[in-house]
């Protein structure tokens, strides 16, 4: 046998013989002695010359050409790469990469923590009646036609949504004009890839949501800050900053992070400014399904005559984030062209989820759920302003937060990156700024009440405080 080809075999060891005909090789290679290129016997010849099995050798090989060592050439036969992996390179450390949305979310799949906002209440999701949906829903997308489905999604949810968006949100359109989409991030992708603004200025709110700003600027677009003030969105303000402005995104039900909602004056001057300037308007509607006070307001996408506002809606913040189930309302001149960029980008999410989801909302236990979560969401806002106690500084409620105002000088971030790693997950304000460091009195905390169970309550804020109270 040719000596580079040197295989010894310990029929005696408990090691398969495969991985011992595998192991002489890679040594070989790696010693030099099989150069690169060099050709190897078929494997009834070296099965033949070791006595084994060709199903043994056919392993080995195999083996090896999973670790890239050796490459099948058909009638040119198996041979070695013509550069083989190094044995240190497989020992060189992984690059490390920073995760997406980095200071946004603690951790990815994780149980939310105390304070922590954007993430409704866990012990409160209807897991049983959920479980039991989508395990029929999964039945039913089993004996689905084996092609591609709808890339809008599906027709029933879609119009299940229309129905309910006519009543809950006073917008009136047809299921062909709604396009099912991964979450509110999924809806903003497909809607940037629609519009296709890039070098265009965009209208932003200040503050304003700091993945959406991100969004922006990843799709080529230069967003520029708008103040938000009681009333919601600065629209005077707006025009004289940018007036070739071709894109504005608000949320004008509840603002993030404020929960301020936009008054009716704002939204006519917003609206008009569109149809003046032939722009578009992102409505975010954000929490407003969630009101916690009185009655929520229609959807600015309800007073739109003219076709300028694309509506966007999510089921994360009601059901949650894992459903990864949003959807964008496209204004009627825009409905096939939103139906073509999803159907060659940005498709609908997982059929079975849409499928649960639909029955879901056709049994009526999405109203009630809402309505839960309302009651179950205003009693944990009211225990959280009581345990904190007049001691502490709140100055607002925002949407489904206490705002918690800080001595002047605090690093709100710092603040919060400790709190994580003491178990609590607050916002700083000052994030949710495009430019921090000109809003240096808008330093404080935003305290999430969604997970605040009666249990977490008092550990959480005896936390928050003392933190509070060391970092003076």
């Amino acid at each position: 046998m040719d000596s580079s080809l040197d295989v010894s075999l310990d029929r005696s060891s408990s090691e398969p013989l495969s991985a011992q005909i595998a192991g002489n090789l890679r040594v070989a290679i790696r010693d030099g002695r099989l150069a690169p290129g060099a050709r190897l016997p078929s494997w009834r010849d070296l099965a033949a010359r070791l006595g084994v099995g060709r199903g043994t050798v056919r392993s080995a090989y195999e083996r090896l050409i999973d670790e890239r060592l050796i490459v099948t050439a058909g009638a040119a036969g198996t041979r070695v790469v013509a550069q083989p992996a190094r044995a240190e390179s497989a020992a060189a450390p992984a690059p490390t990469l920073t995760a997406p949305l980095s200071g946004l979310l603690h951790d990815f799949s994780a149980p939310p923590l105390p304070f922590e906002m954007g993430v409704p209440a866990q012990d409160a999701f209807p897991a049983k009646l959920w479980s039991r949906l989508r395990a029929r829903a999964l039945r039913t997308g089993a004996m689905s036609p084996v092609t591609y489905p709808d890339p809008r999604g599906s027709a029933t949810l879609r119009s299940q949504l229309a129905s309910y968006l006519a009543i809950a949100r006073g917008i009136h359109c047809a299921p062909d004009q709604i396009v099912l989409t991964a979450g509110y991030r999924g809806g903003l992708g497909l809607t940037l890839a629609a519009l296709q603004l890039a070098g265009r200025t965009a209208w932003m709110e200040e503050p304003g949501y700091m993945v959406t700003r991100t969004g922006l600027q990843l799709a080529g677009l230069r967003p520029v800050p708008i103040p938000v003030d009681a009333h919601g969105l600065d629209v005077e303000h707006g025009l004289a900053l940018a007036p070739e402005a071709a894109l504005a995104v608000v949320t004008p039900g509840q603002h993030a992070p404020t929960g301020v909602p936009m008054s009716p004056a704002r939204r006519q001057a917003l609206l008009r400014w569109a149809v003046r300037a032939q722009a578009w308007i992102v409505e975010d509607d954000y929490l407003s399904e969630l009101q916690l006070q009185g009655r929520a307001a229609p959807a600015l996408a309800a007073a739109d005559r003219h076709g300028r506002v694309i509506h966007i809606g999510t089921f994360s913040k009601t059901m949650s984030p894992s459903l990864g189930l949003g959807f964008v309302v496209a204004p009627l001149a825009l409905a096939e062209r939103f139906a073509e960029v999803a159907g060659c980008l940005a498709p609908a999410p997982n059929l079975v989820t849409q499928l649960a989801f639909a029955e879901f909302m056709a049994e009526g236990h999405y109203l009630r759920h809402l309505r839960h979560m309302k009651t179950l969401y205003a009693q944990r806002r009211d225990a959280l302003r009581a345990r904190l106690g007049p001691q502490a500084d709140i100055d607002a409620m925002a949407g489904l937060a206490v705002r918690l105002r800080l001595p002047p000088g605090s690093d709100d971030r710092a603040i919060a990156a400790e709190a994580v790693r003491r178990g609590v997950a607050p916002s700083s304000v000052s994030r949710w700024y495009a430019d921090p460091q000109q809003h240096r009195q808008e330093r404080g905390l935003l305290l999430g009440v969604t997970n605040l169970t009666e249990a977490r309550l008092a550990p959480a804020c005896d936390t928050l405080m003392a933190l509070l109270a060391e970092m003076r």
